[in-house]
């Protein structure tokens, strides 16, 4: 395995924040130490979550799209994937933080997205693109 982005963030409550990533975000557990951490298989990216006390504090920046919080994280999903951890928030009745929004439309760049927060507040960025070859081209 290479190139796998490691995070590691606060969880707040381990077991409530683990609830989230495994049954919203339909995610997989991996290596643990009871009560302290544990490791989540992100879509192929090794998230860590770490029992806490403390919360990140998240701002606004202006991008076209209106004033999105920052510090956040996230992931690049298939369009049937997307649609599905969808699917899954509002079968768990939870709120976005900013709705899905269709972002560059007509443009390579075309993309669906929406924030969600975890129960700790980390702040996450789903998205779906149009043309994912576009992303990273050959240079």
């Amino acid at each position: 395995m290479s190139a796998v982005l490691h995070l590691a963030i606060p969880a707040g409550d381990l077991s409530k924040t683990v609830k989230f990533y495994t049954e919203v975000l339909g995610c997989k557990l991996g290596n643990r130490e009871e009560g302290r951490w544990v490791d989540v298989n992100f879509w192929g990216n090794e998230l860590t979550l770490h029992q806490s006390e403390e919360q990140l504090p998240s701002v606004r920046h202006d991008v076209d799209m209106g004033a999105v919080l920052v510090p956040h994280f996230g992931i690049h999903l298939t369009q049937d994937d997307f649609d599905a951890v969808k699917d899954r928030i509002a079968a768990a009745g939870l709120t976005y933080l900013d709705d899905p929004y269709r972002r560059f439309k007509g443009d390579d760049y075309e993309q669906e997205t929406f924030f969600i927060a975890d129960p700790n507040n980390n702040v996450l960025e789903i998205k779906t693109m149009k043309n994912p070859e576009v992303l990273w081209p050959d240079n």
